[in-house]
């Protein structure tokens, strides 16, 4: 059974940072590539970032460009994203997923081409 536990979110000021990290089991980790999407109140799932199954590939949106990093630890199962100079604006529900849908690349924004996702952990920025 694949599973997806997402833990580091929380409450941080603008300027702020804060990690986030996805342990994944149940499947064969190296074969996926892995992303965040976030979700505020009453808008759609929002691409944020994406790696490849190697790790030598990532891909970010253009509104978090130059103040988040992707990464993975292959010993641990496990992904991260480091998000620096939080806005109020990053403020959303963030999600991890897992895709077997052209791991080799990390340019795949869309959510359709995921195939495991995480519950969700919260990151609200105050202004």
């Amino acid at each position: 059974q694949v599973q997806l536990v997402e833990s580091g979110g929380g409450l941080v000021q603008t300027g702020g940072s804060l990690r986030l990290s996805c342990v994944a089991s149940g499947l064969t980790f190296r074969t996926y590539a892995t992303a965040w999407f976030r979700q505020a109140p009453g808008k759609e799932r929002e691409f944020v970032a994406s790696i490849n199954w190697d790790g030598r590939n990532t891909f970010y949106s253009d509104s978090v460009q130059d103040r988040f990093t992707i990464s993975r630890d292959f010993a641990k199962n496990t992904f991260y994203l480091q998000m620096n100079s939080l806005k109020p604006e990053d403020t959303a529900r963030y999600f991890c997923a897992m895709r077997t849908f052209r791991p080799h690349m990390a340019n795949v924004p869309s959510p359709s081409h995921y195939d495991n996702w995480g519950q969700g952990t919260q990151v609200t920025v105050s202004s």
